[in-house]
């Protein structure tokens, strides 16, 4: 961390604080965020096949992932809540790494950013895929779960590459 930076969510005391936004201009915001879940063939011939017994998990785990961005600060103590203008998830099947990825891109207009939101989307939705897919088989994992990119706010533009 440079010297620059403080961390927003304590006091002088200490103690846990929601960051103060009300003064902050409203401007638009982006956020990008991906992620995967490595399956094993017999998940991926399942889930090509659409032979998975609980349903169409890649649609069930788009909702999701949706639905947990909007809950975000339900789940994430000191997060805004925020209402968001944009939640996109979309998958790739990446047959040939055994590994399905996770995207998600969240925009608002607001005070605040929605790199939270991405990110739990992405996981929400990747917890959905292990969720739907336990019962075939528990060997899963999920790895890379980071932020692309964000645009917007005062902290600026950021890209992960």
């Amino acid at each position: 961390m440079s010297e620059n930076m403080e961390l927003t969510h304590f006091d002088e005391q200490g103690n846990a604080v929601m960051v103060d936004v009300s003064e902050k201009k409203i401007t638009s915001r982006t956020a990008v965020a991906k992620g995967e879940i490595y399956v094993s063939e017999d998940i991926m011939q399942a889930l090509l096949k659409k032979e998975v017994k609980k349903g169409d998990v890649l649609g069930v785990a788009q909702i999701a992932g949706i639905m947990g961005a909007k809950k975000t600060s339900d789940l994430i103590p000191l997060c805004h809540p925020l209402m968001l203008g944009k939640c996109q998830v979309q998958f790739h099947i990446h047959e040939d790494k055994g590994c399905i990825e996770a995207v998600s891109t969240v925009k608002t207009d607001g005070k605040t950013g929605v790199e939270m939101e991405a990110l739990t989307a992405v996981t929400t939705a990747l917890l959905t895929i292990y969720d739907m897919c336990k019962a075939i088989d528990k060997h899963m994992h999920i790895e890379h779960v980071h932020l692309v990119e964000k645009s917007g706010g005062k902290s600026g533009d950021f890209s992960y590459e």
